[in-house]
């Protein structure tokens, strides 16, 4: 027998198996059919941005990349753009559209999600193919299911164009995908069972957002001294970072494990990131970093990309590494440094004709000035308030991770047959 392309397999947990038949994909339910998606479905191509001289422009809201998420929508910022009237019908969504995004970074590459009608008369950008699928042969919940899944996943990594970081696929890519196909009864037994655990997923997400906007509230109250601790009286005091930080400029510590400075997480292990190691093979000029230092994107710090380091190690030379000279509550500072007003500062002082030459190296960090307690004290209990909010935040992003990993597990066995529905 001919072994199916690499970039179509899927696994060999059906090898052999009664009730199973190989195909082009391997092996596979007898009752199911491989089909390629160009044969079920239709595809929908969008908008192109910037285009000029339209002749009777229709302002309409659009779906962008960045609205078009893994599983879900993100509707919290909609943009509209000019179509022409004559071109409305042919752009609009419908519901039961698949959403996928052609690429960019490589987590964007083939992501997506159901269109259920939340917009009205919505269209979609050119970076975004609207899939629309023949409803007697393929559900739409299941393609979406297919296409986020790891079979899914490795057919759209394998089939497109990469270059450093990035990688798309075209339409034509996009309808040879080749599409294990179940009978329509079992489709809709696959998709009610994932469905409830995006119903959990959801809720779960809900929470999270809840709980990072009552801390986004109290770091507001705690860190302008709006609301104080009852047996702290002393005024607040302004200072420039430079009294209280010095810069940690070591390098040479090669021996030590790379790290990464995230947004969400903090200082974490590199290879802890489900992205594509790029890092430079010399490390010999990358920065050392220790616990209770912060470290900062020094061309991100207007966006608030800092973090407290719990870890030893060694970080890009794109960060710039502080420590604390004078004593002083290291968490107070690394939760002062994610508040609006200071990042605000932040930029204000950063250097750059642009945003994305913005850079704020330890000579402008240091010249930044901010108010503060001046009893470490209350340093500590604003502090160890931020931090238990921030850790039964952290407690729910990992359930969320967890549950997350338990779909993919249960998708990749219903989507490959191993598990039957019928």
């Amino acid at each position: 027998m001919n072994k199916p392309d690499t970039a179509t397999t899927m696994d060999k947990t059906n090898e052999h198996r009664p009730g199973y038949k190989w195909t082009k994909l391997g092996w596979v339910p007898e009752e199911w059919e491989v089909v390629k998606l160009e044969k079920l479905a239709t595809i929908q191509k969008g908008v192109a941005k910037g285009r000029k001289n339209i002749v009777d422009p229709v302002l309409l809201p659009y779906m962008r990349v960045a609205n078009v998420q893994d599983g879900f929508l993100d509707l919290s910022t909609i943009k509209k753009i000019k179509v022409p009237e004559s071109d409305v019908e042919k752009y609009l969504l419908q519901p039961g559209d698949v959403l996928l995004t052609e690429g960019g970074d490589f987590d964007k590459l083939g992501r997506g999600t159901v269109w259920n009608n939340e917009i009205e008369n919505c269209v979609h950008q050119n970076h975004v193919f609207a899939v629309r699928p023949n409803k007697k042969k393929l559900l739409p919940y299941y393609l979406s299911c297919l296409t986020g899944s790891q079979y899914g996943r490795k057919y759209f990594t394998l089939s497109s164009k990469q270059s450093t970081n990035l990688a798309s696929i075209n339409s034509t890519q996009l309808k040879a995908f080749p599409i294990p196909l179940p009978p329509l009864p079992e489709q809709k037994n696959i998709a009610a069972i994932l469905s409830t655990w995006d119903a959990a997923l959801q809720a779960l997400q809900e929470l999270i957002a809840a709980k990072e906007r009552q801390q986004k509230g109290l770091m507001q109250r705690l860190l302008t001294g709006a609301v104080r601790f009852g047996e702290f009286v002393e005024p607040w005091k302004e200072v420039k970072l430079g009294k209280i930080f010095s810069e940690r400029k070591e390098v040479g510590y090669e021996d030590l494990p790379l790290l990464a400075i995230t947004a969400e997480r903090g200082v974490i292990y590199r290879d802890q990131l489900d992205k594509k190691d790029t890092s430079s093979d010399d490390k010999s000029k990358y920065k050392r970093i220790c616990p209770g230092d912060i470290g900062y994107n020094t061309m991100r710090m207007w966006q608030g990309r800092s973090a407290v380091s719990e870890l030893e190690g060694i970080v890009s030379p794109a960060y710039t590494i502080v420590k604390l000279k004078v004593n002083a509550d290291i968490n107070f500072f690394g939760f002062l440094f994610k508040l609006p007003a200071t990042i605000d500062l932040f930029r204000r002082f950063s250097q750059g004709l642009v945003s994305d030459t913005l850079n704020c190296k330890f000579t402008n960090f240091s010249k930044v000035r901010v108010v503060i307690p001046p009893s470490v004290d209350e340093q500590s209990r604003i502090a160890d308030v931020l931090k238990r909010a921030e850790n039964e935040i952290s407690a729910l992003r990992e359930k969320l991770d967890t549950l997350k990993a338990q779909k993919k597990g249960l998708m990749q066995r219903l989507l490959t047959g191993e598990v039957r529905t019928v």
